[in-house]
């Protein structure tokens, strides 16, 4: 398991540099099923076998976001919930987008 989920997101006040390649690989070697998309952000699809089981994930990635104070765009359909993280304030990615993404990977 990864030691990112033991971490906590931390808010990001903006005036730094979004990740670079090179600093996204070893965090990334670290998450179950994430993708990274133009090196901007991290992508994961969730497939469940029925609409409750997907939403009851929702929930809980919600309850999640909630408590770390960093929020995913989360797109909830029947069977699936795709996730959505990058930080909005710099406009890429950060450690904080990776620390999320385990906690997520330790609930789905």
């Amino acid at each position: 398991m990864s030691q990112l989920a033991e971490k906590r997101c931390i808010p990001c006040r903006g005036g730094i540099p979004p990740l670079t390649a090179e600093e996204i690989k070893p965090l990334l070697d670290q998450l179950e099923g994430w993708s990274v998309a133009d090196n901007h952000h991290l992508r994961k699809l969730v497939q469940f076998p029925d609409f409750k089981t997907a939403l009851d994930f929702t929930n809980k990635v919600g309850a999640l976001a909630a408590e770390e104070d960093h929020h995913p765009d989360i797109y909830l359909a029947w069977g699936k919930v795709e996730l959505t993280l990058w930080t909005h304030k710099i406009d890429g990615l950060t450690e904080s987008d990776f620390v999320m993404a385990a906690k997520v990977d330790r609930i789905s």
